[in-house]
């Protein structure tokens, strides 16, 4: 039997070398090293028909690295066992990193095609190496001797990670149960890519074309500008296009007098995925929670929430509970007064109607007007574009000593992307970074961070990472630049910060580095980031006026930090229904199909949301939870910012860019992925646990 297995690992092999072979004549650039600058992927090279072929070879070539690890005749070792799965699959980490991350920002009709045949063949392809039950056996050979070992830290959590990744995969499934699991993985990784793909066909599918003059009253001329230029874009001439996009639809909401307008395009925002058309999510999401459920039932645990969350620094859905508890009990109280206020205003004017949520932001921008005599068109003057990245480098830089160079030699994956070579404070090579700021069709809504290449060591040579950042901010037009709202000011510092947590990586095994860390605590180096934004000393290095180059008045700084917690019930209750909503999907414990609009709403009740607040994500467009990786996870924003405002006044304590703090920082935090138990790092940093009371006085709600 051995022999027989040696043999058909040859053959297999083999095999391989052949396909290797056909696909070098046909000249995909997946199959030869880059060639390029830092192996920066050649995007001007890479053809969607170069997908496919990568793929396949990338799966057999890592169903083959497993094989030897099967048949290896020697004793399982770390090294033979667990170094070795964690260095598979170079090939498929290569292509896979490459398409999905154009899937996400410059998808096509022939990506999208590619996306949905190849995702169920990976959802088999892992199957298969997480319930090989002779991979297994020496995973857990390795395992079960680890306190002989003498690992040190990083490797012991590399071998928790794998044995327990082994574990949570389904190894331990038997007979009808590992095949019902397969089929389930299978299932959900086309369900997953469908409801990506209907979002963003509802999110491009609508736009409010406007033709009378009368209908843009109350805009500024930047959102005036705008319109004109998307029109345009669109062949209309004598138009304005407003669209679903966040630059566009927020402003609209903000100043627009034409309530109708502003309710129209606000219904065509909350209803995408709802309409009960092609691109209709509401039954794929109740199938994604059925199957979710089903697969933690077979796993061993009562819901999918608790199977996530077994893994998170939080580890049960009631300490999840607790901390939305608290923060829910502070924030509704201050919501319902603000609904109260904005309705004084309202009937004030003689307005006649009672309010929508189409029309908070629109009253919610006149009453900051009012109350502080401060407005986004007054800010975003001070926030360029290219002056807010330069603030946002100055900052890394007077924290790591990090610097940025424009590398216009090397591809792009997309004309305009921005390419970057970061260097440490001793002037070596630290990273690559890839930024690319605009919306487009071609690209999903929202912000993210990711990477084409993770940072590792191998052979004692430091990998180092390529790391992306993919905003939605509004484009320039013919008569201004970039201007940014500090909303999206805080965006792109908060991806920075996720940026920094992938750029300055020092971990040896690929599956820990960068931001391998749990789900809640992952948004820690992203979010305090956002608080060096705001502070009145950073603000003057890059809050300059685009025209005059002076730098934003104390005056303004002053309005802004006096309005620093206004509108804070809103956002807060808009944002905790949210992660309220998907624990509910995910506390689930039965596998019935529920009626997605019913159970939002069922949900939503029980909270006691106000009819005047929209949850942040309704399930059809809860993309977070159902098509991207935060299932049981959209809390942990909140469960980082009780985290970020602890570590935060660490640095207000010591000074801004204390050096020993912003090292303690990178080096327990930033360098160290997930070697280590989140907590304990955090402890190394911070020197005791954090309390939720910092995060809610922040906000102004106590």
């Amino acid at each position: 039997m051995r022999v027989s297995m040696i043999l058909l690992v040859v053959l297999l092999l083999n095999l391989s070398a052949c396909t290797y072979q056909d696909n070098m004549k046909n000249n995909n650039p997946f199959f030869v090293e880059y060639g390029t600058p830092f192996e920066v992927p050649p995007f001007d090279l890479i053809q969607n028909k170069d997908y496919l072929p990568a793929f396949e070879a990338g799966m057999n070539q890592q169903s083959d690295e497993v094989a030897l690890i099967i048949n290896r005749d020697e004793e399982p070792t770390f090294e033979n066992v667990i170094v070795a799965l964690d260095q598979s699959g170079e090939l498929l980490d290569k292509v896979s990193s490459v398409f999905f991350n154009l899937s996400s920002a410059n998808t096509n009709d022939s990506i999208k095609a590619i996306a949905k045949e190849v995702a169920p063949l990976l959802a088999q392809h892992r199957d298969n190496i997480a319930l090989n039950e002779d991979l297994f056996k020496k995973v857990k050979a390795v395992y079960e001797k680890r306190d002989e070992l003498e690992l040190n830290p990083e490797q012991a959590m590399l071998l928790k990670e794998t044995y327990e990744g082994f574990v949570r995969g389904g190894a331990n499934l038997q007979g009808e149960a590992k095949e019902r699991y397969r089929e389930i993985n299978k299932e959900l990784s086309v369900l997953t890519v469908e409801f990506g793909e209907n979002l963003l066909n509802e999110t491009n599918a609508y736009q409010l074309v406007i033709k009378d003059k009368s209908d843009l009253s109350g805009l500024p001329d930047f959102v005036v500008d705008m319109g004109a230029a998307d029109a345009k874009a669109a062949g209309m001439d004598e138009a304005w296009m407003f669209t679903l996009q966040k630059p566009s639809l927020i402003p609209f909401l903000q100043y627009a007098d034409n309530r109708n307008l502003r309710k129209q395009i606000f219904k065509a925002y909350i209803n995408r995925g709802d309409n009960n058309n092609d691109s209709d999510n509401k039954e794929i999401a109740a199938k994604i929670a059925s199957l979710r459920a089903e697969r933690a039932n077979l796993l061993g645990f009562n819901s999918h929430a608790a199977f996530v969350l077994d893994n998170n620094m939080a580890k049960t859905p009631d300490k999840v509970y607790a901390l939305m508890d608290r923060v829910w009990e502070a924030a509704l109280p201050v919501a319902k007064a603000e609904a109260a206020e904005l309705q004084k205003m309202i009937d004030a004017e003689n307005g006649g109607f009672k309010l929508e949520a189409w029309d908070w932001w629109y009253y919610a921008e006149k009453l900051r007007k009012e109350k502080y005599d401060l407005d986004d068109e007054q800010l975003k003057p001070y926030f360029e574009l290219e002056n807010v990245k330069n603030g946002m480098f100055g900052v890394a830089n007077k924290l790591y000593g990090l610097s940025f160079k424009v590398r216009d030699d090397l591809p792009k994956p997309h004309p305009d992307a921005v390419t970057y070579e970061v260097f440490d404070k001793d002037g070596t090579h630290q990273s690559i970074l890839i930024m690319d700021f605009f919306p487009r069709e071609s690209k999903r809504a929202g912000a993210w961070m990711s990477s084409y290449r993770k940072q590792q060591k191998r052979d004692g040579e430091n990998i180092s990472p390529i790391i992306t950042m993919v905003m939605n901010f509004t484009k320039p037009t013919a008569e201004s630049p970039s201007l940014l709202t500090f909303e999206e000011v805080s965006t792109m510092f908060h991806e920075f910060g996720h940026a920094l947590h992938g750029m300055l990586s020092d971990c040896t095994y690929e599956m820990l580095s960068g931001t391998a860390v749990s789900r809640d605590f992952v948004e820690l180096p992203s979010q305090i980031m956002e608080n060096w934004a705001a502070e009145p000393e950073v603000l003057k290095s890059y809050a300059l006026h685009y025209k005059t180059g002076e730098p934003i008045p104390d005056e303004l700084i002053d309005k802004m930090n006096a309005s620093k917690h206004f509108n804070q019930g809103f956002a807060t209750v808009e944002f905790t229904a949210a992660a309220y909503l998907d624990m509910a999907w995910h506390t689930l414990e039965t596998t019935d199909l529920q009626d997605a609009n019913v159970f939002e709403k069922d949900a939503m009740d029980n909270i006691g949301l106000i009819p005047e607040i929209v949850v942040r994500y309704r399930s059809p467009y809860f993309a977070h939870i159902f098509s991207g990786g935060y299932s049981s996870g959209y809390y942990s924003y909140q469960w980082a910012e009780v985290l970020d405002a602890d570590a935060f006044d660490a640095f207000k304590e010591h000074g801004l860019f204390d050096p020993e703090t912003a090292l303690a920082f990178r080096k327990n935090i930033l360098e160290k992925g997930g070697t280590e138990d989140p907590m304990k790092l955090y402890m190394q940093f911070r020197g005791q646990e954090p309390d939720a009371s910092a995060m809610l006085r922040r906000k102004g709600l106590l």
